[in-house]
């Protein structure tokens, strides 16, 4: 048998990722992969992205569940499915919903995620997510770099149906690496990606899906390991994400801001 005469899908990838084929098929999926280098780099994006998403939700695990929430669990309820259910089963239901509504669309290729339950998910999270998923990136962070600046910023705004254009931060220590279209709740969404000297990473993501919003207060969130500051204005959702602590990041997202603000 050679690799032309094998056929592999996309759900066997994902298998063979998992350790789930038989030790044979996984042979034959080894032999093919030896031939196709383009499904190779597919296999350690899906692998970057399963890390990342571990990284950034895992601590959530380790959580100790709300009062609110043990109480209601202990307190009597008529019979039917949700008695049928431990809570622990139910907490845990609840937690995996809210993670695959935030992680899947960065799995687009294989599946859909319904709109409603992505449309749960905080802009903060989705920020943090899209950063924990490209910033460790080291092949393609970005789809278009800035080299290619003033396609990126045409290519977006026509995507977004809006001009936007990435804050320049270089007296800050951050240089624009470039940016990608990422899909939002119910639409496109535009990342610029940033880094220091030292090779620190930070994101900024804008939604234009928040016209029904009118808190547009400055706020700060922690997603796992990711700090997050965000704000609302007009149709407009920002978030800045990145590693560095919170100060730091203040610092940052309010000359991004104050960018925004005079355009």
């Amino acid at each position: 048998m050679n690799a032309s005469t094998v056929s592999v899908t996309d759900t066997e990838l994902n298998a063979f990722l998992d350790g789930e084929l038989a030790p044979a098929r996984r042979a034959e999926v080894e032999l093919w992969l030896a031939a196709h280098p383009d499904a190779v780099m597919r296999l350690e994006h899906y692998l970057a992205q399963r890390e990342a998403l571990q990284r950034l939700f895992n601590p959530v695990l380790d959580e100790a569940l709300p009062e609110g929430l043990q109480q209601a669990a202990q307190a009597p309820v008529r019979p039917g499915w949700w008695h049928r259910w431990p809570w622990q089963q139910v907490a845990a239901g609840l937690l995996l919903a809210c993670v695959g509504a935030a992680g899947g669309w960065f799995a687009r290729d294989h599946q859909a995620v319904a709109p409603l339950a992505v449309a749960t998910v905080p802009l903060s999270r989705q920020a943090a997510v899209a950063h924990a998923v490209f910033s460790p990136d080291v092949k393609r962070p970005v789809e278009i770099s800035a080299e290619h600046e003033d396609q990126l910023v045409t290519w977006l705004s026509k995507r977004l149906g809006t001009a936007v254009r990435p804050p320049h931060l270089e007296p800050l220590g951050f240089e624009l690496i470039g940016g990608r279209l990422l899909p939002g709740s119910s639409g496109p969404v535009a990342q610029f990606m940033y880094h220091d000297a030292s090779g620190q990473r930070l994101t900024l993501y804008v939604s234009t899906e928040n016209a029904s919003n009118r808190d547009t207060a400055f706020r700060f969130a922690q997603e796992g390991g990711v700090n997050v500051f965000y704000w609302i204005d007009g149709r407009f959702g920002y978030a800045l994400s990145a590693g560095i602590p919170k100060d730091a990041l203040a610092r940052v997202a309010t000359a991004v801001y104050d960018q925004l603000e005079r355009r």
